[in-house]
């Protein structure tokens, strides 16, 4: 196994957040890009990603740039001939509290805004897109019926694979040591198997994206934080095209996977 001595652009990791740099990269006409990744593509902090995509977000760019998520999803497929897993199957948010509904309200008024499908529900409608659902102690909820789920594993390998089918490099096992930096401004990378000389430096490392950045004097506020959830046998009435469920309240959320549920907090 060996690395190019050079390269115009440098990707450290292959999770789908490098993978999706490689690929629209590539895409936009960039093509002597190198990813490298330590382990395997998504062995990282991807492989146990939930796959949520959610399409409404606080401002009207973080929306539309998830809008585009879901459509490049989709379509991925037939681009490069593998599949992303997505399935636009729609998304359940409720309320247990009066305030909890108020804020749902604004939630429908905010979508509106940015042309985004969204309606109101009253517990027994929420109860219809989401059978399971105990709907007795509900004030009322919302539907985003563009909301669906993706295969994190294979949506960063569908990904990898469009970058390569435009020219980019990908190199597996190998780890990234350090990023070299001469007269103030990075040169390259130091990885096990030798240095790759480089104008562009790009740090998707995920859990050592801190680290990583911290030896050359750089801030990334990010640090590892413990999460959980619990996956289910299969249970009866759960069918593949179930919603996303959220309860803000009790911090959890509930996707469908292989006819039982995944629950995170």
């Amino acid at each position: 196994m060996s690395v190019p001595a050079r390269a115009r652009i440098v990707i450290i990791g292959g999770g789908v957040i490098g993978t999706s740099v490689a690929y629209h990269l590539t895409k936009s006409g960039e093509f002597d890009v190198v990813l490298l990744e330590q382990g395997e593509l998504s062995c990282g902090t991807t492989w146990h990603a939930a796959g949520l995509v959610g399409q409404l977000r606080a401002t009207q760019a973080g929306t539309t740039l998830v809008q585009y998520s879901a459509a490049l999803y989709e379509q991925l497929e037939d681009e490069v001939g593998l599949s992303a897993g997505f399935k636009r199957c729609g998304g359940v948010t409720v309320a247990r509290t009066e305030d909890r509904m108020e804020q749902l309200r604004r939630t429908v008024a905010t979508a509106a805004a940015y042309d985004l499908e969204c309606e109101l529900l009253t517990p027994g409608e929420a109860g219809e897109r989401y059978p399971l659902l105990e709907t007795g102690d509900l004030v009322g909820g919302i539907w985003l019926p563009g909301d669906g789920t993706a295969n994190p594993t294979d949506l960063t390998q569908a990904l990898a694979r469009g970058a390569r089918q435009r020219g980019a490099t990908v190199v597996e096992h190998v780890r990234v040591l350090e990023v070299v930096v001469q007269a103030g401004a990075v040169s390259g990378v130091r990885t096990a198997l030798g240095d790759i000389k480089a104008d562009i430096v790009v740090n998707c490392a995920g859990q050592g994206a801190h680290q990583l950045a911290a030896q050359i004097g750089v801030t990334v506020p990010l640090h590892s934080a413990e999460h959980f959830y619990v996956v289910t046998d299969q249970i009866e009435g759960i069918r593949p095209d179930l919603p996303i469920l959220r309860d803000p309240d009790g911090y959890t959320y509930f996707k469908e996977e292989v006819g039982g549920l995944v629950i995170g907090g």
